[in-house]
């Protein structure tokens, strides 16, 4: 794998993590109008400004998805994604202030490893 696809797989998942992020800060900030029916609650939610900014930065990860699979092997960039999930936590337990459990951080050490082993396989 070159290092621009790499970065651009790099760039486009943390995008994704970013937006589930957001996505959460949003949801949490949110406040329903006393009897809001369904309709009413899915819009307070979808025009909250943090979900609308989640929204924003998955589209730009999707653009740069789409580049880094022109450069690079679906088989080895999907796996990739899975950088996603280390970020995430990560970004709960610094932003949202979750807890970081021994087994969330051994599940995420399984991961990464997972990663490394497959990152061998695009040494060129």
């Amino acid at each position: 794998m070159t290092p621009l696809g790499f970065a651009l797989i790099f760039v486009s998942v943390a995008l994704s993590a970013l937006g589930q992020t957001c996505f959460k800060a949003g949801v949490t900030r949110v406040t329903f109008a006393d009897g809001a029916g369904v309709l009413g609650k899915a819009a307070a939610l979808l025009f909250s400004p943090w979900v609308l900014g989640g929204l924003a930065f998955y589209g730009v990860g999707t653009v740069l998805w789409l580049f880094a699979l022109r450069r690079v092997d679906l088989s080895l960039a999907y796996p990739f994604v899975s950088m996603s999930f280390v970020m995430v936590v990560g970004a709960g337990v610094v932003f949202l202030g979750e807890a970081l459990t021994l087994p969330k951080l051994l599940g995420l050490c399984l991961i990464i490893a997972g990663l490394c082993v497959m990152a061998l396989d695009g040494v060129r």
